[in-house]
């Protein structure tokens, strides 16, 4: 083989290798909702999300590409160098099998060399400097290379998963965006830190993103006071409770002290003062302390409750937290502009309307 022709081999070799690193890299590197835009006005684009959607095999698809160009560069490149480099050597007077050694290990560094720098770190870095635009324009020719190449591709891909699964690893064949709330946050805060984002909204964002750390247990004070009375107690003793409390919800007790309903005194104002209130009561939602504050809050607005009983299976009742401590904890100033402050610490009215007292543990 000719000069020329180890050049051009070793060209196309090296460029489809970079092809490749380069495929894979951006499909790791790049975001799905971006993809996801510029897939309603691209055909590449589009090509590219398919491919962020089959992740493994697109990967599967990489690596085989670039280990058949490992091998034909061992299997063209390395010899023609080696073969031209040992009579030079020769030629310098050193013996035949030293000069065979060196130029081995020649041609094995000038092979590695270009493969390493300009077959996989270029392409590699401008794949993670641009990785949309780098997997939207490499995507149509990988798609052409998968569909010639997909039952090895998918074999290769189904006994990597099998290996995986046998070690308790299960496969992910998708492309997942793995920002999490934490980056969100870091994010938020730096935009806020630079004046790109005023407080109001940071305390709304950041207010949002806690709806999933925080769970119920959270809002819990230490030593919690339950606003409730016996099961079986009197419209009276209720309308009591609730004066004394500045609570309009009180729980209801059955005999083994656990709230399981809950009446509104508006329910019991029309009631004589020793008639039972039981048949005014409502169920009381009940959740466990691990539950996040997003969760509870979707809960009680689908059953239109204003609180939740927080309780462990099998346990005393923790607390109760209601619609107003998650809103006041998640976005305080949205809570201080609606309810300005009162002299003497007593409750707002809206507070006292969702049975929660600002100055007390008690709900």
């Amino acid at each position: 083989m000719s000069w020329l022709e180890v050049t051009s081999w070793t060209a196309v070799i090296i460029a489809l290798s970079a092809f490749f690193v380069a495929v894979e890299f951006a499909m790791l590197a790049s975001k799905p909702y971006r993809l996801e835009d510029a897939a309603q006005r691209s055909r590449s684009a589009r090509a590219a999300l398919r491919s962020s959607n089959e992740l493994t095999v697109v990967l599967a698809g990489c690596q085989l590409g670039i280990t058949a160009c490992t091998l034909a560069l061992g299997a063209i490149t390395k010899p023609a160098v080696h073969y031209a480099i040992t009579p030079l050597l020769e030629s310098a007077g050193l013996p035949y099998w030293v000069a065979d050694v060196v130029a081995f290990v020649l041609a094995l560094v000038v092979v590695t060399f270009l493969h390493l720098v300009v077959g996989e770190m270029a392409p590699k870095s401008w794949a993670i400097a641009h990785p949309e635009t780098s997997a939207t324009l490499l995507a149509l020719p990988m798609r052409a290379f998968m569909l010639a190449t997909r039952p090895a591709l998918l074999l290769m891909n189904e006994m990597a998963n099998a290996l995986l699964r046998r070690i308790g690893v299960e496969p992910v064949n998708e492309k997942q965006d793995s920002s999490n709330s934490d980056d969100l946050r870091q994010l938020v805060e730096h935009s806020a830190s630079v004046g790109a984002l005023d407080a109001s909204h940071r305390a709304r964002i950041t207010g949002a993103l806690d709806l999933e750390r925080m769970v119920l247990a959270d809002l819990l004070p230490e030593r919690p006071t339950l606003t409730a009375v016996p099961a079986d107690a009197p419209a009276r003793r209720v309308r009591e409770v609730s004066r004394d409390s500045q609570h309009l919800r009180v729980l209801l007790q059955d005999d083994d002290g656990v709230p399981r309903r809950v009446v509104h005194v508006r329910d019991t104002l029309l009631l004589p003062d020793d008639a039972p209130v039981t048949e005014r009561a409502a169920g009381v939602l009940e959740m466990a302390p691990d539950t996040p504050l997003g969760t509870a809050l979707a809960a009680m607005r689908r059953t239109s409750n204003q609180l939740v009983l927080v309780r462990a299976e099998g346990s005393a009742a923790q607390g109760v937290v209601t619609v107003s401590d998650i809103i006041g904890r998640l976005f305080p100033e949205t809570v201080r502009m609606a309810e300005p402050a009162r002299a003497g610490g007593s409750p707002s009215p809206s507070r006292r309307a969702l049975g929660t007292a600002a100055a007390s543990p008690a709900r």
